[in-house]
């Protein structure tokens, strides 16, 4: 598995000048583009990881281009109800799709899905990259990770994990938690990361293996406490937060990536234009400090390659679901 991840990894770093230089499309072909207002369907609540990066991204599409770019939450169903219906959406330019890491997963979760990822869309790009983040409610578990496992370890089931819906990566994560430490938790979908959080907030769950993206705000506040940020090094916007790696978990990677793409038959030049306007947001001071305080990173991956990479993912997660042996709730 360990293998799987470094590969998706160096799939996604692989990214050439030569591949930027065969998505330079001819953007004057359709100087007017946008001209009115762009729908961004976003398939979770607000409040939520996803929507956490697609507002901020409005705001600067809005200000380069001169035209709104306008949040459409269409929660539901892991994200999958939203993704069904900008799959349909005409495709004109006038709606965009932000999908996220949960797009790659819901293959191997979902028997059957009303939209096909790869065949339905048309890739533009990754707007941002953070890690997953295990956060508890300090009122209900301990706030140091030895003392969390003891209690896990030694009452198996008492204790549950929020998600944003089966077969999203907040599902999975838990699954692959549990399946690393050979433990047993709960677990409580939702219809999204917004509602998720407010009931760990709340202390309505115990715990949740969160996009760090969505948690960082009541992170820093104090409303919940993280124990373990993924992967092998600290995140540099939270450097007190241990890693996986130095709690005895070096395999315990798991990232959540968001990306924008638009209905198959958008024509080759509006693809240009919005990946185009997706690089300027992203150079602006405005997001660079945002995605810092949220802890992530803007990948620069876009078109074929980010398709490329998506693939990767519907076929890494196939195998963690198996490997979990993780079903819907």
């Amino acid at each position: 598995m360990k293998n799987h991840f470094i590969q998706s990894r160096r799939q996604w770093l692989g990214f050439s000048a030569s591949a930027f230089a065969a998505l330079s499309l001819d953007l004057h072909a359709e100087p007017g583009w946008p001209t009115k207002p762009v729908s961004l369907v976003v398939p979770f609540p607000a409040g939520g990881g996803t929507d956490t990066f697609a507002r901020p991204l409005s705001a600067q599409f809005s200000k380069l281009t001169g035209k709104s770019l306008v949040i459409d939450n269409r929660g539901g169903a892991g994200g999958n109800l939203g993704a069904g219906v900008a799959a349909k959406a005409a495709p004109d330019g006038y709606t965009l799709f932000m999908g996220a890491v949960h797009h790659s997963i819901a293959p191997s979760m979902y028997p059957k899905l009303d939209y096909d990822l790869e065949r339905d869309f048309i890739p533009l790009a990754i707007v941002a990259s953070v890690p997953h983040v295990l956060v508890v409610n300090p009122k209900n578990m301990p706030s140091d990770y030895k003392a969390f496992m003891d209690q896990v370890k030694t009452k198996p089931g008492r204790f549950n994990y929020g998600s944003a819906g089966g077969g999203t990566s907040h599902h999975l994560a838990g699954e692959l938690f549990k399946l690393q430490t050979k433990t047993f938790i709960t677990h409580i979908p939702y219809r999204g990361a917004g509602p998720a959080l407010q009931d760990l907030i709340a202390g309505n769950v115990d715990m949740m293996f969160d996009g760090l993206g969505s948690s960082a705000q009541h992170i820093k506040g104090g409303r919940i406490k993280a124990l373990m940020v993924s992967g092998n090094k600290r995140n540099p916007a939270f450097p007190d937060i241990p890693c996986a790696a130095e709690l005895g978990l070096p395999d315990y990677n798991v990232t959540t990536w968001y990306g924008l793409w638009t209905p198959k038959g958008t024509p080759a030049d509006v693809q240009a234009r919005a990946i185009e306007e997706v690089r300027k947001a992203a150079a602006t001071d405005e997001i660079k400090t945002s995605w810092a305080n949220s802890g992530a990173e803007f990948p620069n991956l876009t078109g074929p390659q980010f398709g490329a990479f998506v693939n990767s993912e519907i076929k890494k997660w196939a195998v963690v679901v198996k490997a979990s042996g993780a079903k819907l709730d």
